[in-house]
Parts: C-alpha cells; sequence; structure tokens
C-alpha cells in the first residue's frame, strides 16, 4: 500500500553550502590528525528515550518514509541542478556484525537507518553521493555506523565509521594521497546522526558550542581531516541550524514541528576566502513529494510509476 503524504507547512528559504574544489587532480594532503590513534574508551549511554505510541504507529507498520527533493548543489564554483532522496525506515541491528540482521533476536538493536542520496552532474559527467546511518530509535548513544560513498568518472571512494571501543574509521580512494587508511578517535557527536535524531525528537538536538564530526559527504568532497570541530548550534520551531567557525560553513535544516518531523529542505553555505576576496556559495534542497512504500518489494517494470510520483522522471 502507497501512502501519499502531504507537506505539512510551506518551505521555508533555505541558505545552503558551496563544497570547497576537488578535482580528478587532487594534490591535498591528508593531515597526520586525520590518522590518530586514541586510547579505548567505552561511550556513556544515556537513558533510553521512551517511544511514543505514534512512533511506533508511524516507523512499525511495514513501510519506509521515501522523500524527495529538488536539489540545488554547489560543486566546483558552480550551482548544479540535480535530485536529493532521504529514505528513513527502522530495522534491526547487529551489535557486533554491525549489519542489518536476518532474523529477530533480542540482542538486535532496533535502529532508524537514514539512506541520502543526491545526484547530479559537472559537466559531462555525473556524481552519485550516497550516505547511510544507523542510529538507535531509543536515542541514547552515537550512530553504531555510518557510511559513505561518491562515484563520479575519475573514480569513487568511500569511508566507514564502526561505533565500538572507540570510533573505527575506515577509507578507500583513488586518490594517491587519500588512499587506503585505518584508524581510530575518540567517540564524538556526528552530523550524520543529527538527522536521525530529529526524527525521533528534534528537542533532544544538541545546541549551544558543540564539538562535532562535519558530515562525512562533506569530509569526502573537500578532503578534510576526519576530527571534531567548534560549531554553534541553535533549535527554532521548524529549523536547526548548525554554524562552523573555522569551516567557514553553515548546515541550516528545516523541518515541520509537528510529528514525525519531516524534514521540507536543507540549506548548506561554505565561505571560502577572507574579506573582500571572501566568496560563499549555496546549496539548497526544496521537497517535492512523500511517500511511505514497501520499495524493496516494488521491483518490476510496473512500479516504476512511483517515481514519476516522487517527481524523479
Amino acid at each position: 500500500m502507497i501512502k501519499i503524504t502531504k507537506n505539512k507547512a510551506p518551505y521555508v528559504l533555505l541558505i545552503g553550502t558551496f563544497l570547497s574544489l576537488t578535482s580528478c587532480n587532487e594534490n591535498k594532503t591528508t593531515t597526520s590528525e586525520s590518522i590518530a590513534i586514541t586510547e579505548a574508551k567505552t561511550e556513556i549511554l544515556k537513558p533510553k528515550a521512551k517511544l511514543s505510541k505514534d512512533f511506533k504507529d508511524y516507523w512499525y507498520n511495514g513501510d519506509a518514509e521515501i522523500t524527495s527533493y529538488k536539489l540545488e548543489q554547489a560543486r566546483y564554483g558552480e550551482i548544479r541542478e540535480g535530485s536529493a532522496i532521504l529514505v528513513f525506515v527502522t530495522e534491526d541491528f547487529l551489535p557486533e556484525k554491525q549489519v542489518k540482521a536476518d532474523n529477530y533476536s533480542e540482542n538486535n538493536i532496533p535502529v532508524l537507518k537514514v539512506n541520502a542520496t543526491k545526484n547530479f552532474n559537472t559537466g559531462i559527467y555525473p556524481y552519485s553521493i550516497m550516505q547511510s546511518t544507523f542510529y538507535p530509535v531509543v536515542d541514547n548513544q552515537h550512530a553504531i555506523k555510518v557510511t559513505t560513498s561518491v562515484q563520479e568518472w575519475c573514480g569513487q571512494t568511500y569511508m566507514q565509521l564502526n561505533n565500538r571501543d572507540n570510533f573505527e574509521i575506515q577509507s578507500h580512494s583513488y586518490f594517491q594521497n587519500q588512499a587506503d587508511q585505518s584508524f581510530k578517535i575518540e567517540k564524538a557527536l556526528t552530523e550524520n546522526e543529527l538527522w536521525a535524531k530529529l526524527r525521533i525528537n528534534p528537542k533532544s538536538l544538541p545546541v549551544g558550542q558543540i564539538d562535532i564530526i562535519p558530515a562525512m559527504e562533506y569530509i569526502r568532497l573537500n578532503n578534510i581531516a576526519f576530527k571534531p570541530h567548534k560549531a554553534l548550534a541553535s533549535l527554532k520551531n521548524d529549523s536547526y541550524t548548525i554554524s562552523y567557525d573555522e569551516l567557514g560553513r553553515t548546515l541550516k535544516i528545516n523541518f515541520n514541528q509537528n510529528f514525525p518531523y519531516e524534514i521540507e529542505g536543507w540549506e548548506e553555505t561554505t565561505i571560502h576566502g577572507l574579506g573582500a576576496n571572501a566568496k560563499s556559495q549555496t546549496t539548497k534542497a526544496s521537497k517535492l513529494k512523500t511517500i511511505k512504500s514497501d520499495y524493496w518489494n516494488k521491483k518490476s517494470n510496473t512500479d516504476s510509476n512511483l517515481r514519476e510520483i516522487l517527481k524523479l522522471q
């Protein structure tokens, strides 16, 4: 059964981001900070959040929530038109292997999974980006796992975070100075997990001065060290903003303030240079359509009409 969800709130105009320039001729150097090894540090768990009846009825009815967005992506100094998708779905997660469980067990960890995709072209060649975040629905710890992949005609890159005694990071790239890396860092708040946290309870989002690891997409596209950065976070009724002063980057997520807190769009702005030479560009995503669907069962050609409903044709 397909359920169409209408926008419950008008769009909020977005202020977005320009990802700093990288290309097939990438020659930046990864700093030693990105390969620091830390001592084991066990995460201190907060009390488990109690799941409401509304939450269970919406997220445990056998469907995923799929939302399409019109994308205006800043890349290589220009704005590129494309599409973005957010897929939210609950599933059981194996705590040790940190993959989706094939069978139910009381030892499984229920997570809210966020699959975020972007597709856009840069001149002749296309970009495809996907981030996956697995966040416990009890909202009492960091994401268990985060992965990011970027594909374009120069090649592909992949990065994975596993939440164990520390954050364990694996990174693979076709660029020589990124190459194959494996390292650990102390646990910290991640930007990726905040998208799931918002959908569970926006009031639980951190505010004020925070230390936070930027989105793995941003880290990969800009080739910056994988580490927390200082930021200022603020929450309003229908928007959440994170400003990274040292990165010159601001992310603003606009959402419906009523349950299930649908994401209406987002803005990401990055400033490059200083003084009169400072320049900024904005990436924007504006909501098109939301459906609820067991999309994994929609594999026939006749199911392609769902892409039309999502305005992806």
